[in-house]
């Protein structure tokens, strides 16, 4: 089977963190949307349909990830495809249709189609094309997948990926025997080689499996509350409380508490402080004592500002959604609901707006433009700290999201 996942026209509502990357890359569980895909598809080839500024992104990043062959923004040609959005979160294996047909989201947004159209391409998905709008006019199917919105959504089935995700792996290696550890539930946690546990670490999978992928580390008096994920070098700090629902990816150092969130990769919480039901960027660091906190003291449903948007998000729970090479000093303290675009600072003693935009320094006189150079300087002292060398790639992309963040926010 072809098959070709595409962005389409709802990307912006992933923001911040598909501000500078396409929507299958964020991690759900303890893979991303696009890897489950292809797990549960099983295609023999796969085309993705991006934005024209994420085409080299995926020619370095993605493809080389992907063990099928990949193209990316080539139009249908006479093989049937199935075509699928790149927000599409998988749980099961997918039954593969053999008859046209279309899964259409509210607002009349496709969500999936199996069709043969040569010519189709990304620009009719982007654009919503005429074309595009007669694979309205096919046989409907029922939802067999999840279609998550926005990120908080991605948050709140979190728990139930990690669940999906251990349950098909079939290579489960045990703690080591000579662990001096405490593991409840030890047919459900599963222990990559190379992995360390320290004296005195709790591993409670009585509510659900805790994955501790290749290299990662957990200090000393630790508990990890199932379903976790602990991604491939990622460190959890000595006498630190991961909660349920959370997902850590690479190369991550966390610490304090952390309950229901998710941490794409490479950024640090390494000290004391709560973060609840929030999606962390990659290259984030929380200062010591940072809170993010998940829930009114009126017990409410949680609204969330992007831009001059409102959004009713019926969460009662829902914490801070943070993009890439952001940063806060240490005690600030972040209100439920919280936006922080891609790479800003707060550094205020008082509490933040609730929307942060990108490329915003916030102090207790307000918020002003983090100056680009200023901003460059500190990612490449970022990225040197981890043995990383700022490259064109990395400039590109930090114009790309200067440029996707003035359209969103």
């Amino acid at each position: 089977m072809h098959l070709v996942i595409f962005e389409a026209s709802r990307w912006h509502s992933m923001a911040p963190l598909s501000l500078n990357r396409p929507v299958f890359t964020l991690l759900s569980g303890t893979s991303t949307l696009l890897e489950k895909q292809i797990q549960h598809v099983q295609p023999l080839r796969v085309t993705l349909w991006v934005r024209p500024e994420m085409v080299e992104f995926c020619r370095k990043h993605v493809i080389p990830t992907l063990s099928v062959p990949t193209a990316i923004n080539v139009p249908l040609d006479d093989e049937p495809a199935f075509l699928s959005s790149g927000r599409t979160l998988h749980f099961s294996q997918f039954p593969r249709p053999t008859d046209p047909m279309v899964s259409v989201d509210e607002g009349n947004l496709i969500r999936q189609a199996y069709v043969k159209m040569p010519g189709l391409s990304c620009e009719d998905a982007m654009q919503r094309s005429e074309r595009w709008l007669q694979l309205l006019d096919l046989p409907r199917t029922g939802d067999q997948t999840r279609m998550p919105e926005y990120l908080w959504d991605l948050v709140h089935w979190n728990e139930e990926a990690i669940v999906a995700d251990a349950s098909q792996m079939t290579d489960r290696p045990r703690p080591p025997a000579d662990c001096k550890c405490h593991v409840i539930g030890e047919q459900d946690v599963i222990v990559e080689p190379e992995a360390k546990l320290s004296p005195g670490v709790v591993l409670d999978a009585s509510r659900g499996p805790i994955v501790i992928d290749a290299g990662a580390s957990i200090g000393a008096n630790s508990v990890l509350q199932g379903p976790v994920y602990l991604g491939k070098y990622s460190s959890i700090a000595p006498l630190s409380y991961v909660h349920s629902g959370t997902s850590i990816g690479p190369g991550c150092k966390i610490g304090g508490e952390v309950a229901a969130s998710i941490f794409l990769g490479y950024s640090n919480k390494v000290h004391e402080g709560f973060v609840g039901h929030s999606y962390i960027g990659q290259w984030v660091n929380l200062g010591a004592g940072t809170t993010a906190s998940n829930m009114k003291s009126t017990y409410g449903p949680i609204k969330m500002h992007i831009g001059a948007k409102q959004i009713e998000t019926d969460r009662r729970f829902l914490g801070s959604m943070i993009g890439d090479h952001s940063k806060t000093a240490i005690g600030t303290r972040l209100m439920m609901g919280s936006y922080v675009g891609y790479c800003s600072l707060l550094a205020g003693s008082d509490l933040p707006p609730r929307f942060i935009p990108s490329f915003t320094f916030w102090t207790d006189e307000g918020s002003k433009p983090y100056k680009l150079d200023k901003a460059r300087e500190v990612m490449k002292q970022v990225y040197g700290r981890r043995g990383r060398i700022w490259d064109e790639e990395d400039e590109i992309q930090l114009k790309i999201a200067q440029n996707s963040a003035a359209q969103v926010e």
